[in-house]
């Protein structure tokens, strides 16, 4: 995968999604990803770079799952796509629309990753509050957290 392909798709999803700096962007130890023009924009975004430690599986085994599950929602018998063009609609398409909004996510407790960003918007200040009740000077003698 050229490291041209990472750096578009890293930028579309810092203009879509406009993150706070502080974003975590971890990706194995490909060349793509440790370029020092990837690292140059993750640096630039504000974004901290996260890798797999070296000869470790596991460290992108979601990531692994969520390719699993691309290929077996998105190709029902491995079928092949008929053409680039079709492969590149679909999967835009898959991961843009399906996926990034309406398919249910076990990790979100069976909601869509929308339905759950609207639902901590909604309780994130209600948490707020209630802290604030319990801890009037924003402090929690319990464990030295402060607001």
């Amino acid at each position: 995968m050229p490291t041209e392909l990472v750096l578009l798709a890293l930028e579309q999803a810092l203009t879509l999604r406009q993150p706070a700096p502080g974003l975590l962007s971890h990706a194995d130890r490909g060349s793509q990803y440790t370029s020092a023009a990837c690292r140059a924009r993750i640096d630039q975004a504000g974004a901290l770079p996260s890798f797999s430690r070296p000869g470790n599986p596991y460290d992108n085994a979601q990531a692994e799952a969520g390719w699993s599950t691309l290929k077996t929602e998105l190709l029902p018998g491995n079928a092949p796509f008929a053409s680039l063009e079709e492969a590149r609609l679909e999967i835009a398409w898959y991961l843009d629309v399906y996926f990034n909004l309406d398919r249910r996510h076990s990790a979100l407790g069976y909601r869509s990753p929308h339905q759950f960003e609207h639902d901590l918007k909604i309780n994130l200040p209600l948490a707020h509050c209630l802290f604030l009740l319990d801890h009037p000077n924003g402090r929690s003698s319990a464990d030295g957290f402060s607001m």
